[in-house]
């Protein structure tokens, strides 16, 4: 068994995140218990989070509990959720807290919903180019982004965003899919020419396929 943490952690293999509200299964996913504790299934086809937790060969991916993070393209809040497990527990106890942006306004609304069941989590409606309508929510540099966004530009949109917002030695994550840009051959090469450049140490380039095919995760740090 591997422990990513202690709310977190893979079983056979499966990927699972401890519940942090007991008894709700948010998209039809197992729930299982373990004495006290309730454990939910997090699928790697439908969260580039998890299939990058799980092809991953180094450690570092999840930023530590109780935390302030920065996550675009939040969509209808399956990864969230399973972060917010992790990084805030029932009830927020460890007091963390998951900037979640999106531009769809039928995502917001479900992560609306999903926020008041798990405090924590605030939903933000904002293209994530536009950094100064998130300013506001982020009065200091947090030390964990993730980016999820299938639009042209996510290389620049990252850079601009971790430049701003991620703190010094804080963990970048980047999900870039190469059929959202101009040169799909070359993609992913030329986003690791573009992060080095401009003075990011690549930790790993994660390839997802087989969960998210044509997908590369690359971890970073600043």
């Amino acid at each position: 068994m591997t422990t990513f943490s202690e709310r977190v952690k893979v079983q056979g293999r499966s990927l699972w995140s401890r519940n942090a509200d007991k008894g709700v299964s948010l998209r039809g996913e197992r729930l299982r218990r373990e004495g006290k504790n309730e454990w939910r299934q997090w699928n790697p086809r439908t969260s580039k989070l998890a299939s990058g937790l799980l092809k991953a060969e180094k450690s570092g991916l999840l930023p530590n509990s109780g935390t302030t993070c920065l996550y675009l393209g939040a969509g209808h809040g399956t990864t969230i959720s399973h972060l917010h497990d992790h990084l805030c527990g029932p009830e927020n106890k460890f007091n963390g807290q998951i900037i979640a942006v999106d531009l769809s306004t039928k995502c917001i609304r479900s992560l609306v919903l999903l926020s008041k069941s798990r405090p924590g989590i605030l939903p933000i409606l904002s293209d994530c180019r536009d950094l100064i309508s998130i300013s506001p929510f982020l009065p200091k540099r947090v030390p964990w982004i993730f980016q999820d966004v299938s639009q042209k530009g996510q290389v620049h949109i990252f850079i601009k965003t971790c430049k701003k917002y991620l703190e010094d030695g804080g963990t970048g994550l980047l999900s870039l899919k190469s059929a959202s840009e101009r040169n799909t051959k070359q993609a992913f090469e030329e986003a690791r020419k573009a992060l080095v450049n401009e003075g990011f140490t690549i930790v790993e380039q994660i390839d997802l396929t087989g969960w998210e095919d044509k997908h590369v995760l690359f971890h970073v740090v600043l």
